[in-house]
């Protein structure tokens, strides 16, 4: 595994979230927080977003080995379908994303198992990478809320990058923003192709039932005889 560089800022956003990253920059009117040493792995936001800009001290990096203990799926680590809506409605009003798709992208990614560790390491709902997590300020990534905070900041953050193509975005999710770029696309890896086609179906299927218990409910109210004068 390659571990990310070591932080040497600490971005604090106006919405309260905080963003250990390797080095800012701007970049056409926005705001470029680089989360490793590199220039692929990066996340944007508005000036206007950020608070304070913190330097900090270069943190010792922790060795991961096989060695170490994984935490493992467990069947029954998942939380209410009522906890989950209402967690990933919160994110989505914060970053102006549809909660049909962030529901989509935890189907895909978890099922919603709070306690999911991928072969490649990615952890919980939302199946953020150690690194990932870690630049996103996520202390936890098997607590939900941390998860699907951090999970929701780097999807805007991959579809600003990507200019709302939410394929790309997807695509970047899943392989890597460096991936997209080297193939100026989605990458040619089956895993990702898949998943993309996944993510997308799900939505669409969500919002299409979605639409259609509105017009259900709207043709219920019309159909309510209306009290005579």
């Amino acid at each position: 595994m390659i571990l990310p560089a070591r932080a040497a800022e600490r971005v604090t956003l106006r919405n309260g979230f905080d963003v250990s990253c390797n080095r800012h920059a701007d970049a056409d009117g926005r705001v470029r927080l680089y989360l490793s040493a590199g220039e692929d792995n990066f996340i944007e936001v508005a000036p206007e977003d950020i608070a304070a800009v913190e330097t900090v001290p270069d943190p010792p990096i922790a060795m991961e080995t096989q060695s170490q203990a994984v935490p493992k799926a467990s069947p029954d680590a998942k939380l209410s379908a009522a906890d989950l809506h209402e967690m990933l409605t919160y994110a989505g009003h914060e970053h102006n994303l549809d909660v049909d798709l962030l529901a989509s992208l935890v189907k895909a990614e978890s099922g919603g198992n709070v306690r999911a560790v991928s072969r490649t390491g990615a952890r919980g709902l939302m199946q953020l990478m150690p690194g990932t997590a870690a630049g996103l300020g996520v202390e936890d990534s098997f607590r939900p809320e941390q998860n699907v905070r951090g999970g929701t900041t780097y999807l805007d953050a991959l579809l600003t990058r990507y200019h709302d193509n939410l394929a790309l975005a997807l695509a970047a999710y899943n392989a890597g923003p460096a991936a997209v770029d080297k193939y100026r696309g989605i990458p040619p890896y089956r895993e990702t192709r898949l998943y993309v086609a996944r993510v997308i179906h799900e939505f669409n299927r969500r919002v299409l039932e979605r639409e259609a218990q509105a017009r259900h409910a709207l043709a219920a109210a019309a159909a309510i005889p209306k009290p005579s004068r």
